[in-house]
């Protein structure tokens, strides 16, 4: 039993009916698909509950024993693990609940638990109210889903369209449940339920809330009971009852009885209406055998029995049917009419608001009328008979005077007035009164075509020949009793298109058959002749008593001209007319334009005579239908104005005012009706419909319409509530219909300029100022704080608070209407004041206006608050029973949310008052949680549009909101902090820790509905464009920094909201593609975000999840509940271009990328035969504007305007006969614009949702950690991602748009290709793997550089820009086959070349090779366009094609390009721009730069022209362009910026490099390429040399003053080593003559400066050698600490570098003088000493040589030193390369401590190491490790290099001053020098040595031999072994060596 008695949390008289309910609804209402089968479990687990209709679980005392105990011992709830303990309070409860509603005590506690769950849904509500409710509705559940199940069934009446297998299985389930006695279930529920007296009971136990819970529990027990009864007729219908049954429904009929105003309400006329059904004969009729006659006759005789009036009309209707059968009709007939059948259908079953709701029901009806009259024309006979025969006495008694007969009676006049009645409401357009209508040949008229015409040249059937008969002679000889009845007859049966021209005709040919009459009066009464006429007479009778308007007493004389009897009379016949005018607009000119008759005269002159108001207002309204047609609306303004009905214009000396505003001050008033006014405003109404007469009144007063404004404003609007009202309805009827006219004229109304200009108009010869537009006077009044706004907004507040009430009140259908209109009007002046006031700024008029945003906020006088758009927003609260008020109201609000300043005050208003704030949301709340929304847009479900409208703007609302800053009204709505910080908010499902629900509940839990099954989110279908923007509201909500970590939160753990959307990836809507894009754009972007949040958190699980979920390539089972593989049917394994195994699927990010249509079809161009299309063209982009999205789209109302206007402006005759076609033009332009504008929108869709693939797509490459993609998976994604693009791109339809965001994700995904490829390659993996080169197939990677190569050539020549991105690509493309760097371990050089030659090609070489082969497939087009683009155009784009060129150079072994760059002028074109880059250079070196653009372009050529430089051949050719001539007459080099002046002017960020840096970004490149050309043209090519040392020589100032350079900075030393090294390659004596004809003045000069050049290197050679040098490290390792290590190689190296040029140079210039040292020049002094000690506190060290003549000569002590320095330096070198050597072999045993310090220098930040994974920290320390051993080696190569020349230059000095000096004594002072020294000095090369003592001699070869000592020598020996004899050149130390040791040993000469 235990099991049985756990307690349901869903409550079992609820959860399940519920679910019941919406799968029959789904089944049979909405066709879901596989719904039958659902439906049918349902329906078995729920029969019971069917044949037991609205039974309760019994109570039990073991039930009760049980909950009393779950308070201490706790109750079972199914599907939570345990017993739960229970509140005491609950219990109690849950025993009221029980003894309440009568139900077992566990289904009670289960209505509360479920109240309890249920409770955020209904704010303000206790859990036992909701119970309450629930209780109710699962009620009315089981009856609806009843009531759908029976209206399934197939039958006689109507069909749903279903499908066979539901009707059988519904209609053997309803069969069923119907022999089991369900008629007798449902009546007796019907008479035992009923809302008096479930409200008593619920009263008594405190069981009913506020208003609306009362509407709301009374609303249901009033639907239960409607759709039991419906259930009855919904079968009744179909197929008749049984016999019983029958008589048990006619049993249950005559218990009931009418409602106060005699009609029945809607359950008894449903009931009724199914026994009228039930007992439907007309099988019968149709000849079927008498199968039921004897059944039939049997109810008969019940019915005769039972005397109740009702059955009356059952028996009109069997004496009808059945004359074949019963002899009795005719005493069945006359029962019927004693008991007034026809009278108590009028007011019983007509009179009952359900009636005209329910088409079957009309149907019915009218078969029952219908065949009345074609079935006993005899009775209908003898009713006439009887009526002539009253008539008589009637007429007799009234001769007479005597007291009419008492046995009148009327039942010919109730049955012409119930047809009148009954058909003069026809709700869904059936004109069933066409029946009476029988077309004769003579209407064949020519302006009537319809389908009615073409069946009237058959014969009509016969019982419409009777029918109309019977209208026609009704007509005939009509007695004076039944002339109104008649007109009301003809009035019903007008009623319609064709019905009124028929009745039309019809009084035409009744007054045409007589008009040979002379008089014309006698004829047919019933004529427009015989109505017309009379109309004249009383206007010519009454016009002669018209008063005099100045006699004080105006007031109605004694009526002469109408009686009583005329009265109506009149008023039925202008009732007719407005019928018929109203619906046919034939009738409406053909009589308007009759000479005769001219009604509009007439009766415009009836109304200035003294006819009572009544009259005049039935007048009023025909005049409004005349009005109808603009050619007639026209000359009514005209003929208004003139007869002044309306004064206008005062006479001179008149005192009083007349008209229509005396009769409503006098007359109306005090008779407290106000019918005149009231149709006054409807004929206004219907006049400014049509036009505005502008010049109205002109001549008599100051034209235009305002006088009739202010009558309508200062006469009705305003005083209208302080009127008496006899009737309290007519207060709002007043209200509205004078609201409607304002709101026309607003809504019209379009300011421009001419409005803010004061006119003046001559008005009998005064000026005076002219009337605005009406509009403008409204507008006017809405932005001041006038009594008409004022009045508004006070009946804003009093319909919001008569809504409240939730009573029922008179008038409240017109309150509704007038507050609806007052809302307009409120949303027109918020919508046109922007234009409104901008013209009156421009305008400089004197008005003064304020915001209607801001005199909203003011203070209300009712209430002393300011609560006006609070009241406003009131109306969402009451969404369910005025939806348009809460459109109207959501539109406000979103129009006022636009402006920031009035946000703020808003959310303090809307969460002042806890009561009202809670409403306010509530009503947010229940407007977005609306499913009766619907998106298309049907004219049936026009209140289902305006709900989703009411959505849209409400979301809308959200998303302007929440870009606004805090507190805005957004955050309030959705749930988030106000008062404290944003961030601060913890969000939480309804109902918990007290959260109310909110407008993010309601939008997640539309979104979420349907993501459990397999079809995906509902929303999303149902309502594209709705979902669209709740997926944009939740994106903006994770995007916003403040609200991100709250939102993110929440849907990550309440709702796994992510997750369950995107796995339902791509929507697909046939229907409605740009929505689906949109929707896919905002989730696709939250992912994104998710991705990288969880990825920052390392919230590792939640990214894995959707990782894989948008990667993973393998089918996995997707739900938990059975329903596996959901992705099966939409993915499908074609479009892999892999051949990979079959039962891979699509991968999701690919499948999303496949719904993204590439193609656009373009609108096709405008046909147009009679616009100019240029000019249409322009008017079109002038309407063009930037919509809330964002789109540039056409205003199609404002195109369809201007057109219009045009259209209407063209005179003539031929214009007009135009006119059609031109219209016909006008329209095919329009449906072009909109075309237009969806092509526009698709487009946009398009990018935006390419855009936000593209950004999830990289953010799962970038963001997520790397190690969830393994690599050689990565790849393989990436693979398919890159060719799935360009497949998509390269398709001819492509749209042009899509192609920047594919190639920006190209791009980066190839980017992510090459790195991933290169980090497998660093860890070793791969590289021998047999399929190629990684994890990626080489096969693949052609694959992909084909396509991006097509890519590029497919571009044309447009989308620059667009290619610099592919360009990129191709770049980290080509980067992938690039050698990486290897260690240096110095054994390489070992190797024999032959070895080297006949080694296997690596897979980076083979790679590289097929890439050249590929791209030089492509040939000149794709050289063509690369070349342009480097040369021409964007900047990014030539600096990434000079990148390409540059790549494809280097790897291009036949020089392909190279030749076609020199062949084609490209490379002629890049060398000669660089003239132009010089000015563009020079200001970038003033201190605050334009921009650095040409920095980076003049950086890109020169790295481009340098990779030319490279090869020989490139480089002579570079040289033939004059490529140093244009670098000549660059000033650029000669501008050196002073370094400290811009000290200060450093950028900060240290973005914008200093000017002295920027200066050396030019300067270096420009020096690397000349040394690379002297390189490439060393050998037997002298020229480059020659060019390059004339640059030197004119750039001579600037060189020198850069060697001379005092502070020795980094890249002061980077540039010395560049120079130097050019220096060393140029500047030697022989360079000149090689240079060609230079003349011998400009020689000496050159020279000059060569010389100077030797002496500048070589005392900077005294530097760098000596001291200084290691200051300078020291200096670097203090200015910068952080990079020290790296800082201090990089200038070792430098430092390395410049010596090893300069001892070059020394060499060279040694080598050149002369090849024996005899003749040679001397650089250095013959001084032996050392430059002073290392403490460095000297500088110079020229100071430390003896102060001798040529002190200024560096000695050579100095080259010994600098000897014995890169010895020492050699061997720590050397160390440190083998101890680096040894870490790299062994990197995995390094301790993670080591690892972190190698890491060190190549991440930036503090704390930045600690964050990398421990993978990539050995790849950085592996990359760190080789960058060192590669430094090292460079260092070790130049220190040898130096220790070799060190030993050259010292041997050839010793060789010279030891073997060939002669030295000077100083006896021979006065002796000139040795002719020898003489003549040495002459050519002007050697060094100004004046003499060299004996002394000087000795000193040095006892100082050198000191120096040069064994140590040193051992030292010596040691590197060449080391080092020399690896590399190569031999014994060359060794040599040296021995040399300078037999030269310092030789005995003294």
């Amino acid at each position: 039993m235990a099991a049985q008695m756990a307690v349901n949390s869903g409550a079992s008289l609820w959860g399940p009916l519920k679910e019941l309910w919406e799968t029959v609804d789904g089944a049979v209402l909405r066709r879901q698909p596989e719904s039958v089968h659902l439906l049918d479990l349902q329906l078995k687990k729920h029969k019971p509950h069917f044949l037991s209709l609205f039974k309760n679980p019994p109570k039990s005392a073991e039930q009760r024993e049980k909950v009393r105990k779950a308070s201490t011992e706790g109750i079972a709830i199914q599907g939570q693990q345990g017993s739960r303990l229970l509140p005491e309070q609950l219990l109690t409860e849950a025993f009221i609940l029980s003894d309440l509603f009568d139900i077992g005590e566990l289904a009670a506690l289960e209505l509360l638990l479920a109240g309890e769950q249920q409770q955020p849904y209904f704010p303000g509500l206790t859990r036992g109210l909701v119970a309450v409710l629930l209780y109710w509705d699962g009620k009315l559940c089981m009856a609806n889903s009843l009531r759908t199940l029976i209206q399934s069934r197939q039958g006689k009446t109507f069909t749903l369209d279903l499908s066979g297998e539901l009707v059988a299985l519904t209609t053997r389930f309803t069969d069923e449940l119907m022999s089991q006695g369900l008629t007798k279930r449902i009546l007796t529920l019907v008479s035992e339920i009923s809302v008096m007296r479930e409200f008593e009971r619920l009263q008594k136990e405190r069981g009913l809330g506020n208003e609306k819970h009362r509407k709301e529990v009374a609303d249901l027990i009033k639907e239960c009971r409607q759709a039991l009864a419906d259930s009855l007729f919904s079968w009744t219908c179909q197929s008749p009852l049984s016999k019983d049954d029958t008589l048990a429904l006619i049993g249950h009929l005559e218990t009931v009885t009418a409602q106060a105003d005699g009609s029945l309400d809607s359950v008894s006329l449903a009931l009724v209406m199914a026994l009228l059904y039930c007992l439907d004969v007309s099988f019968i009729e149709q000849g079927t055998e008498d199968r039921d006659g004897k059944f039939v006759l049997m109810v008969l005789a019940v019915c005769v029995c039972s005397a109740q009036s009702h059955f009356i009309l059952l028996y009109v209707y069997f004496c009808a049917a059945l004359v074949e059968f019963t002899e009795a009709d005719e005493a069945l007939a006359d029962q019927a009419l004693l008991g007034d059948v026809f009278l108590f259908m009028k007011e019983g079953i007509l009179g009952c608001e359900s009636f005209s709701q329910e088409e079957f029901y009309i149907r019915r009806v009218h078969s029952l009328i219908t065949d009345f009259l074609a079935l006993m024309p005899m009775k209908v006979k003898q009713l006439r008979n009887r009526a002539d025969e009253d008539a008589r006495l009637v007429h007799m008694s009234l001769q007479m005077d005597s007291e009419l007969p008492s046995s009148l009676r009327k039942d010919l006049d109730h049955l012409m007035i119930l047809i009148g009645e009954f058909y003069s409401k026809d709700p869904f357009g059936l004109e069933l009164g066409l029946e009476f209508w029988c077309p004769t040949e003579s209407l064949q008229h020519s302006s009537l075509q319809g389908s009615y015409l073409g069946m009237a040249l058959q014969r009509p059937p016969h019982k419409q020949v009777v029918l109309s008969k019977f209208v026609r002679q009704m007509g005939d000889l009509l007695p004076s009793t039944l002339y109104i009845s008649y007109l009301r007859m003809l009035k019903g049966l007008a009623n319609g298109p064709q019905c009124a021209h028929y009745c039309f005709s019809l009084l035409k040919t009744n007054g045409a058959a007589h008009s040979d009459n002379i008089q014309g009066v006698s004829g047919s009464p019933v004529s427009w002749e015989h109505f017309f006429h009379s109309l004249m007479l009383y206007h010519e009778n009454l016009r002669r008593d018209l008063p005099n308007p100045d006699s004080a007493h105006y007031r109605h004389p004694p009526l002469r001209g109408i009686t009583q009897r005329e009265m109506e009379g009149l008023t039925s016949f202008l009732q007719l007319l407005t019928t018929i005018i109203t619906w046919s607009e034939n009738a409406r000119l053909a009589l308007c334009e009759h000479p005769q008759w001219t009604p509009a005269v007439v009766m415009l002159g009836l109304l200035q005579c003294s006819v009572p108001p009544v009259l005049k207002a039935e007048l009023l309204h025909c005049l409004a239908a005349f009005g109808k047609s603009p050619e007639i609306a026209a000359s009514l303004w005209q003929s208004l104005e003139y007869t002044q009905i309306l004064q206008t214009v005062r006479a001179p000396g008149q005192r009083q005012a007349a008209g229509i505003e005396v009769e409503l001050n006098e007359i109306e008033s005090s008779c407290e009706e106000y019918p005149l006014t009231r149709s006054f405003c409807h004929l206004i109404s219907t006049l400014v419909e049509g036009s505005l007469p502008v010049n109205l009144g002109a001549g008599l007063r100051v034209p235009g319409f305002q006088p009739y404004l202010n009558f309508l404003r200062d006469s009705v609007f305003l005083p209208f509530p302080t009127r008496a009202y006899r009737r309290p309805a007519e207060k709002w009827e007043v209200a509205d219909s004078v609201l409607e006219v304002f709101h026309k004229l607003l809504r019209d109304y379009e300011p421009q300029p001419s409005d803010f200009v004061q006119e003046i108009v001559e008005l009998q010869g005064e000026q005076v100022p002219a009337h605005k537009p009406p509009g403008h006077s409204i507008m006017f009044h809405l932005l001041n704080d006038s009594p008409m706004l004022a009045l508004c907004l006070s009946l804003l507040e009093e319909g919001v608070r008569q809504l409240d009430t939730y009573a029922p009140f008179p008038g409240k259908k017109h309150l509704q209407s007038a507050v609806l209109h007052c809302l307009c009007l409120l949303d027109l002046a918020l919508q046109k004041e922007a234009v409104f006031m901008d013209l009156l700024r421009e305008s400089q008029a004197s008005l003064l206006v304020s915001p209607l945003e801001q005199l909203l906020q003011g203070v209300s006088p009712q209430t002393r608050r300011a609560d006006h758009i609070v009241n406003i927003a009131r109306y969402l609260y009451h969404s369910s029973s005025n939806p348009e008020a809460a459109f109207q109201s959501a539109k406000i609000l979103r129009r006022i949310a636009n402006y920031p300043n009035i946000q703020i005050r808003l959310v303090g208003d809307f969460t002042h008052d806890q009561a009202v704030s809670h409403k306010l949301m509530a009503g947010f709340v229940e407007c977005l949680d609306n499913e009766d929304a619907e998106e298309d847009v049907d004219s049936q479900k026009k209140v289902a549009r305006i709900r989703h409208e009411t959505q849209i703007h409400i979301l809308n609302l959200l998303i302007t909101s929440l870009e606004l800053k805090a507190p805005n009204l957004a955050l309030y709505l959705l749930g988030y902090e106000v008062k404290k910080p944003v961030s601060s908010t913890n969000l939480q499902d309804p109902g918990v820790l007290g959260c109310p629900r909110s407008c993010l509940h309601a939008i997640l839990s539309r979104l979420q509905r349907g993501t459990e099954k397999r079809s995906g989110p509902a929303l999303t279908q149902q309502a594209p464009h709705l979902a669209e923007l709740c997926y944009q509201v939740i994106y903006q909500l994770c995007a916003c920094p403040d609200t991100s970590g709250p939102t993110m939160r929440y849907l990550r753990t309440s709702q796994d909201f992510l997750f369950s959307h995107l796995q339902h990836l791509p929507f697909i809507l046939p229907s409605n593609q740009i929505a689906a894009l949109s929707q896919m754009s905002w989730l696709m972007k939250t992912a994104a975000i998710e991705l990288r949040v969880t990825s920052l958190n390392r919230q590792r699980s939640h990214t894995q999840r959707l990782v894989s979920l948008l990667l993973d390539d393998q089918p996995h089972a997707q739900h938990a509940d059975g329903e596996s593989g959901m992705e099966d049917e939409t993915r499908s394994v074609s479009g892999f271009l892999h051949f990979d195994t079959v039962s891979k699927v699509r991968r999701k990010l690919l499948s999303v990328l496949d719904a993204i249509e590439f193609s656009q079809d373009m609108p096709e161009l405008l046909q147009l035969d009679f616009f100019e299309r240029t000019q249409i063209e322009q008017v079109i982009s002038n309407c063009e504007h930037v919509n809330e999205q964002g789109h540039t789209v056409c205003n199609v109302k404002l195109l369809h305007r201007v057109l219009v206007a045009e259209v209407n402006a063209l005179q003539g005759m031929a214009a007009i006969g135009q006119r059609p076609l031109l219209m016909e033009e006008v329209n095919s332009i329009l449906q072009q614009v909109v075309e237009r504008n969806r092509v526009r929108r698709s487009l946009s869709a398009k990018r935006h949702a390419l855009q936000s693939w593209r950004s999830l797509a990289e953010t799962l490459l970038t963001a997520c950690p790397a190690d969830l993609i393994p690599a050689d998976e990565r790849q393989l994604i990436i693979r398919d991602l890159l060719l799935d693009l360009h497949d998509k791109v390269s398709d001819h339809d492509a749209a042009g748009e899509l192609m920047p965001i594919v190639a920006g994700a190209v791009f980066t995904l190839t980017a992510h290709l090459s790195q991933s490829v290169l980090s497998e390659q660093q860890q070793g993996v791969g590289l021998e793997a047999s399929s190629g080169f990684a994890s990626i197939a080489n096969s693949a990677l052609h694959l992909i550089l084909r396509k991006l190569l097509d890519f590029i050539l497919s571009t044309g020549g447009g989308y620059q820009r667009l290619r610099a991105h592919l360009y990129g690509s191709l770049l980290y493309y080509l980067q992938i086959a690039q050698k990486p760097e290897e260690p240096d371990t110095l054994q390489t050089a070992g190797k024999a070349m032959w070895e080297r030659l006949t080694a296997p090609e690596d897979g980076f070489s083979k790679l590289q090779r097929e890439n050249l082969a590929i791209i030089e497939s492509y040939g000149k087009a794709l050289m063509e366009v690369v070349c342009r683009d480097a040369c021409d155009g964007h900047e990014i784009s030539r600096m990434l094609a000079m990148a390409v060129l540059d790549r494809i150079l280097s790897i291009d072994r036949q020089n392909q390009w190279l030749l076609y760059i020199c062949n084609s002028g490209y490379l002629r074109s890049l060398v000669e721009s660089l003239r132009q880059d010089d000015v563009a250079l020079q200001s970038l070196l003033t201190p605050q730069p334009p921009l650095l653009k040409p920095l980076y372009i003049f950086e890109s050529k020169m790295a481009l022209l340098t990779r030319v430089a490279k090869t020989g051949q490139g480089a002579v050719e570079l040289l033939r362009c004059g490529l140093v001539a244009q670098l000549m007459e660059c000033q650029v080099f000669d501008m050196v910026p002073d370094s400290d002046a811009h000290r200060v002017m450093r950028d900060p960020s240290g973005f914008i490099p200093s000017p002295m840096d920027r200066y050396r970004q030019i300067l270096l490149p420009t020096l690397r390429l000349f040394q690379v050309i002297l390189t490439s043209t060393s050998i037997n090519h002298q020229q480059g040399a020659a060019q390059v040392l004339q640059w030197l020589i004119v750039h001579a100032d600037t060189i020198q003053s850069l060697l001379r350079c005092q502070e020795l900075s980094m890249g002061a030393l980077q540039e010395l080593s560049l120079l130097t090294g050019i220096i060393s390659k140029t500047a030697l004596p022989g360079a000149l003559e090689m240079g060609g004809e230079v003349n011998s003045t400009a020689l000496t000069e050159f020279q000059g400066h060569i010389n100077r050049f030797q002496r500048l290197c070589l005392s900077l050679l005294g530097r760098l050698a000596g001291s200084e040098r290691d200051r300078l490290l020291k200096q670097a390792e203090i200015s910068a600490p952080g990079d020290s290590a790296e800082r201090r190689e990089e200038m070792e190296v430098a430092m390395q570098q410049v010596c090893a040029n300069i001892m070059e140079y020394c060499q060279a210039l040694l080598l050149q003088s002369s090849a024996q040292a005899q003749f040679s020049i001397c650089l250095f002094s013959p001084s032996g000493s050392e430059p002073a000690g290392r403490d460095g506190a000297r500088t110079d060290l020229s100071s430390t040589v003896p102060s001798m003549a040529y002190s200024r000569v560096p000695s050579l002590g100095l080259v010994l030193y600098l000897l014995k320095n890169s010895a020492a330096d050699f061997f720590r070198f050397h160390q440190s390369h083998r101890q680096s050597l040894g870490k790299l072999q062994s990197l995995d045993q390094l301790p993670p401590e080591e690892l972190k310090e190698l890491c060190q220098g190549l991440v930036s930040g503090p704390g930045a190491v600690e964050k990398i994974s421990s993978v990539q920290r050995s790849l950085l320390a592996k990359r760190r490790l080789v960058q060192l051993i590669n430094n090292r080696a460079k260092l070790l190569a130049l220190c040898s290099y130096v220790i070799e020349t060190c030993l050259f230059v010292l041997w050839r000095h010793l060789e010279y001053y030891l073997l060939h000096c002669i030295p000077t004594d100083p006896k021979d002072s006065l002796l000139p020098g040795s002719t020898l020294y003489r003549s040495r000095l002459a050519d002007g090369r050697g060094l100004s040595l004046s003499r060299v003592s004996q002394q000087d001699l000795d000193l040095l070869k006892s100082d050198m031999a000191a120096g040069f000592g064994e140590a040193l020598q051992r030292k010596l020996l040691e590197v060449e072994g080391l080092y020399s004899q690896v590399r190569s050149r031999y014994t060359f130390i060794q040599a040296l060596v021995r040399r300078i040791r037999g030269l310092l040993r030789q005995p003294k000469s």
